[in-house]
């Protein structure tokens, strides 16, 4: 009887530590908003799709926020825990004087992701634009601002050469364009190439190329929220680091075949298509390290459109630690 119970006893005891041993460790559940659903947000959704967050211990629910002003007030609201938007959104509030202000801890992309799309397959030049009409997105936002930028770069004077459409919606700027408004338009992938396969029109050049590096996109947090959950940002900014690592040793074709579920209504020859232009013109950062001079360069941008009247400190906008910790 004493051998009977012996057994038994050790039979329990083996299954609770194998029951322990197998336990899969509790997730933290976070909120990401991101500014648009674009391929140009590739390496976040590689993170998404090869479990790199599943690794880190993050289950991430990713909400659209249609525009990097409605990203911060979903973010300052306290109804997401993250944003995904231009860093220019973080210059304005911190700017403000507001005391939780968001800070920057990973870098995504490194130029505009935006391409110019016209009615005709012409030969364009800058100098095309004169007299016309441009749909450039919300007025502040970094897609508009930097449009902006390369007009004068070129030597096109926005307002005075040419007009630019402000009052068009972010996610509605496709619908507007191919409903008539506007000479051209700036737009996102894959919506730009869809617009030009659907014979709509032309994709005629790639903001990014003209404008130099910038940090377009970025991710960032109330301080607030980063005090509170360290670990949780480490980790966020671990598989991000990851996401950017793969998708650059990786061709545009796999970098399609692992994003393919977020973009269900794109075949996957035209998301190699939109991936591989994203390589050519080096949009992905390589690292979410956030380099200085490069901020200072969308500071630039900023005040050639009027919308910057003081430059801020780059250590109190962007913390680097996470970031540099993710890449060791």
């Amino acid at each position: 009887m004493k051998r009977l119970l012996a057994l038994v006893l050790g039979v329990v005891l083996m299954t609770v530590l194998f029951t322990g041993c197998g336990k899969k460790e509790e997730t933290t559940e976070v909120r990401l908003n991101e500014v648009t659903h674009s391929v140009f947000y590739a390496p976040m959704y590689v993170a998404l799709n090869l479990g790199f967050f599943t690794e880190e211990g993050l289950n991430v629910e990713l909400t659209n926020g249609g525009g990097a002003d409605k990203v911060m007030t979903a973010v300052l609201a306290g109804q997401a825990d993250i944003g995904l938007a231009g860093p220019e959104s973080c210059i304005y509030v911190l700017n403000e004087g507001r005391e939780d202000y968001p800070v920057v801890f990973a870098q995504l992309t490194k130029r505009d992701g935006s391409f110019l799309v016209g009615r005709t397959d012409e030969d364009f030049t800058w100098e095309n634009l004169k007299g016309k009409t441009v749909l450039g997105g919300r007025k502040g936002g970094v897609p508009e601002m930097t449009l902006e930028y390369v007009m004068r770069q070129n030597g096109i004077v926005p307002d005075q050469d040419v007009v630019v459409d402000t009052s068009v919606q972010f996610n509605m700027m496709a619908g507007a364009f191919t409903g008539g408004n506007g000479d051209y338009v700036t737009l996102f992938e894959p919506t730009a190439t869809e617009v030009e396969l659907e014979g709509k029109g032309y994709v005629l050049t790639s903001i990014g190329q003209e404008s130099g590096e910038i940090p377009y996109t970025a991710f960032f947090a109330t301080q607030s929220y980063m005090k509170k959950n360290p670990d949780v940002v480490q980790s966020f900014v671990n598989a991000i680091a990851k996401g950017q690592k793969w998708v650059q040793e990786h061709t545009a074709q796999e970098i399609a075949e692992a994003i393919a579920d977020q973009f269900p209504d794109t075949k996957i020859d035209v998301l190699t298509m939109v991936a591989q232009r994203y390589k050519d013109i080096d949009a992905w950062n390589g690292t979410p390290v956030m380099k200085q001079e490069s901020l200072e360069r969308l500071e630039t941008v900023m005040e050639t459109a009027g919308e910057l009247d003081q430059r801020v400190d780059f250590s109190k906008l962007v913390d680097n630690s996470y970031a540099e910790a993710a890449i060791q």
